[in-house]
């Protein structure tokens, strides 16, 4: 094991923020009881987030970003992993409260790894990352309708923001799962990827971007949502009697115009979903069901690898929302 890593480090002094790859000591790592040997992180609109500024989120200076990663287990001092462990971490508060995985080497505490599941390797694990991970959270919610609460089946489920991280893998996932999938999307040029991935149907976002109906047409017996504001709105409005909207995240808007119509007079249930907030065993369930749910074949297609480098320079396009792909970080490349 080397006395020195590599890795991306953000500082603050006064007013001047940094961002650059520094060669540092391992005895910079000095929390947690588990030390990894990283292969892969990925980036996630958090990460670009801290990349730039620290998006508020990053309370102490120097900090190693990096909010997921995956590797293997190099020394610990728990006796749930041990030496040649491969694991995966993903949100955690790593990279903001604790040092991140966009970096050689990691150490963190036993509680915020899982081990890898047999059938995936570390770079698909990354492929998925937070993202990923939420969608196959948001996946489950859905078909929680007729598995968990015992109503009537789910056919016809509704996906915003499909293109991105969390919705191409929702798309895929919910496909799989046997359900037809309507993928919403404002890049029409996806389409075809997107039935690539499992969906059948694609719909212009514009459609769903006007004021919602107090309550609309029931067409969807559930809804992934990562996009919120109007579009969010739109979708509960025409949600079916007893259907469940799982909502993730805000990428159009934090505001939610809605009324309780439509959760008083059909009984949709708003299901929020978060990635970070769950136990450690629900985390290893979702995470063992990924070789049954997912095709990386396919989602290889979405995929750009980059170096620690190359992410300071590629960030800034994920705060745009010009990325076409999704980015995943060879720490070692």
């Amino acid at each position: 094991m080397p006395d020195k890593f590599k890795a991306l480090v953000i500082n603050q002094v006064g007013e001047n923020f940094t961002r650059e790859v520094k060669e540092l000591d391992l005895s910079f790592l000095n929390e947690g009881e588990v030390l990894v040997k990283v292969d892969y992180s990925d980036l996630n609109f958090k990460d670009a987030m801290i990349l730039k500024n620290g998006g508020k989120l990053v309370k102490e200076y120097p900090r190693i970003p990096g909010i997921d990663f995956s590797g293997t287990v190099e020394e610990s001092n728990d006796t749930e992993f041990k030496a040649g462990d491969e694991v995966i971490l993903t949100g955690c508060k790593v990279g903001e409260l604790f040092h991140g995985g966009y970096s050689q080497y990691a150490k963190v505490k036993k509680d915020f790894l899982i081990k890898k599941p047999d059938g995936i390797n570390s770079k698909e694990a990354m492929i998925l990352g937070t993202a990923g991970f939420t969608a196959l959270l948001c996946a489950f919610a859905v078909k929680a309708k007729e598995e968990l609460l015992m109503q009537s089946k789910v056919n016809d489920v509704l996906v915003t923001g499909s293109t991105g991280g969390v919705g191409m893998v929702a798309v895929m996932v919910l496909s799989k799962m046997g359900i037809n999938v309507t993928a919403i999307t404002g890049k029409p040029d996806k389409a075809d990827y997107l039935k690539e991935l499992g969906a059948k149907n694609v719909v212009d976002r514009k459609e769903f971007e006007g004021e919602p109906k107090l309550i609309g047409k029931g067409i969807w017996d559930g809804v992934v949502d990562t996009v919120g504001g109007n579009i969010l709105a739109n979708a509960i409005s025409q949600t079916k009697p007893k259907g469940i909207v799982a909502a993730c995240g805000n990428a159009s808007s934090n505001n939610l115009n809605t009324s309780v119509l439509p959760f008083i007079l059909r009984a949709v249930k708003l299901w929020g979903v978060d990635s970070i907030n769950i136990s450690k065993k629900r985390k290893e369930f979702v995470w063992g069901e990924v070789p049954n749910l997912v095709d990386f074949k396919v989602l290889e297609k979405s995929i750009k690898v980059v170096g620690l480098n190359e992410l300071i320079n590629i960030y800034p396009d994920m705060l745009k929302g010009s990325l076409p792909n999704k980015i995943v970080v060879d720490v070692n490349k």
